[in-house]
């Protein structure tokens, strides 16, 4: 492993990464490949991939495939589709390796949820003094948010979107998926995103038809639900949708072939789950907290749960969910067969940890699909277990711009790292051959066989408190690599036997930025990568052995698990894929 700085890198629209490429083969070779970005095009190459699109026979470079079976990933900026008039807007952002990184968390729920209790606009504030560039507001799917729910926050969600220009909040929902847990869907703006979520929420909402059951009926409901949606970007009645699964392991519903027939359903909508889950504040031991399961992990095996996940996948590992703390696990296992599968990290803010609020008096949510607006009670509860948005977990996305569509396209590219506490304050990562050309997170280095190939890292450290009121210290940097080997046979299949952890770095400082390079030496074979950094507090041998993972993140005890005491960051792959 050297240390030197990461070489310059191109800027993300040029595609000198496909090392030792032939030219292009005329124009239709450009027009289809989504790897060219659209201001790289002739005009008349670019009215041809117009036309294809309107015919919905080009996507946005995510297949069923997966990476196996596509020539290259998206350029950065894809059409900014989700954009409408007036809500494009500039901000002075973190502008990084060519792209402008946000941080963000795309589960909240207010007074609109069973369970909650803030209006919008308090969670709109909170989010953006504490840093995010974007949100999504999400409330339960049930009956009454699916009757009037839906319909009532939209004006608030409107006057958020006005009243704080440099938080982007988009307007979702946590749709309780036929036959499994909890997921975002969320709309990019427009006329028709409440009329979409409405009709969405009462035809495939599983508590709305009664479809929680582990049925293949409802399994296949789910997948109508992601038709649907495909379907309203499609024809035009919202310009963006996506999905991604929350807190997936928590209950053993969300089953590894449910996983697989959602992302190969729809690979441009269905793009991901919580790595980790929110609620992180519940494990903060009593009589100074909840004292439960951090993340409220702390769940048995139902008759709905899928027999085969093992006892520890209902805990979390350092914050993270079981499917992405497994070195070897089920996230790799999909990233094995090249599916691009991406993580995120959330809120899941209902009630906040310390807060002195309490739901309006004289509420009635079943007939007015709301709570009334919160008061105060002058007494912390200590009960909660929530942060606000941006307090402690962070998705940054990597976007080419300040807008709605941007966000949602960096999302689905999988230009994405994760953290908790503010454990790091930037990353840049790029794979690349020896003469330096390469791609971020999310993308796929195509190079030729054997070529010399290695992943350069640049890590700005913490550098101010946290909000905890402390700077974290990076204490370790994993690199984690596996081969990729194409689908599996076994839809159920939850481990991958090539992935593990191959090389790590030691900070040694606690300031300013440090940059280290990873050499994986000459590539002879499809394989991945993805990083996971730590404050070094509390570390165990994974769950595949020390020989895959030495010193992964210990399993969370119940009760006993101080959020701000384990602290890491993970982030989204990028594959290298060798010609033959």
């Amino acid at each position: 492993m050297s240390h030197g700085h990461p070489h310059p890198h191109p800027h993300p629209h040029d595609h000198s990464h496909d090392d030792g490429a032939a030219p292009g083969q005329g124009e239709m070779a450009a027009v289809v490949d989504m790897s060219v970005a659209d201001k790289d095009l002739s005009p008349a190459e670019l009215s041809r991939r117009q036309m294809f699109r309107r015919a919905g026979l080009l996507g946005a470079g995510v297949t069923a495939a997966g990476v196996l079976g596509a020539s290259g990933r998206a350029a950065a900026d894809t059409a900014d589709t989700a954009d409408t008039a007036g809500l494009t807007r500039s901000t002075p952002g973190e502008p990084r390796d060519g792209y402008l990184w946000l941080a963000g968390d795309h589960h909240i729920h207010t007074q609109h949820s069973s369970d909650g209790m803030y209006r919008v606009i308090d969670h709109v504030q909170h989010a953006n003094a504490y840093g995010l560039g974007w949100m999504v507001i999400t409330d339960h799917g049930s009956v009454a948010h699916a009757k009037i729910g839906v319909e009532k926050v939209n004006p608030d969600i409107l006057a958020a979107r006005e009243a704080v220009k440099d938080t982007l909040v988009f307007q979702g929902l946590e749709w309780n998926i036929p036959a499994a847990e909890h997921g975002t869907v969320f709309v990019a703006p427009g006329r028709n995103e409440v009329a979409t979520l409405k009709e969405f929420e009462n035809s495939f909402d599983g508590s709305v038809k009664n479809a929680t059951a582990s049925t293949p009926q409802n399994e296949a409901l789910a997948i109508a639900g992601l038709n649907f949606l495909a379907d309203a970007v499609k024809k035009r009645r919202v310009p963006d949708v996506l999905f991604l699964a929350n807190h997936p392991a928590r209950k053993g519903l969300d089953t590894p072939h449910e996983i697989r027939a959602w992302r190969d359903a729809q690979p441009g909508i269905a793009i991901g789950m919580e790595g980790a889950p929110g609620h992180q504040a519940a494990g903060i031991p009593k009589p100074n907290g909840p004292g439960s399961g951090r993340g409220l992990y702390d769940n048995s095996p139902s008759a709905d749960s899928w027999s085969g996940y093992p006892p520890e996948s209902y805990k979390t590992f350092g914050g993270f969910d079981w499917m992405t703390a497994t070195v070897g696990g089920l996230w790799d296992s999909l990233l094995a067969e090249g599916k691009a599968w991406w993580i995120t990290a959330n809120s899941d803010s209902h009630t906040v940890y310390g807060d002195a609020s309490d739901r309006g008096p004289g509420s009635d949510f079943d007939a007015n699909g709301r709570y009334n607006d919160p008061i105060y009670k002058g007494v912390p509860n200590l009960a909660n277990s929530d942060f606000w948005p941006g307090y402690y977990s962070r998705t940054h996305v990597g976007a080419a711009g300040f807008s709605y569509g941007a966000v949602m396209e960096g999302l689905r590219q999988g230009r994405v790292w994760v953290d908790h506490g503010g454990l790091i304050s930037g990353l840049v990562v790029r794979a690349r051959t020896s003469d330096k050309r390469g791609v971020t997170l999310g993308d796929t280095l195509h190079v030729r066989q054997g070529a010399q190939v290695e992943v350069a890292v640049e890590i700005t450290l913490a550098n101010r408190p946290n909000w905890a009121q402390f700077v974290p210290t990076l204490a370790r940097v994993d690199l984690i690599q596996g081969d990729v080997t194409g689908p599996v046979s076994d839809k159920d299949a939850f481990t991958t036997p090539s992935t593990k952890v191959t090389q790590s770095f030691e900070v040694g400082k606690n300031t300013g930025t440090v940059t280290f390079t990873f050499k994986l030496g000459a590539v002879d074979r499809p394989v991945y990568v993805r990083l996971r950094g730590t404050d070094g507090n509390r570390s165990a041998p994974g769950l595949l052995g020390a020989a895959v993972d030495p010193h992964g993140p210990q399993i969370d005890v119940f009760g006993d698990a101080d959020p701000w005491k384990d602290l890491w960051f993970y982030t989204n792959p990028i594959w290298i894929l060798p010609r033959r």
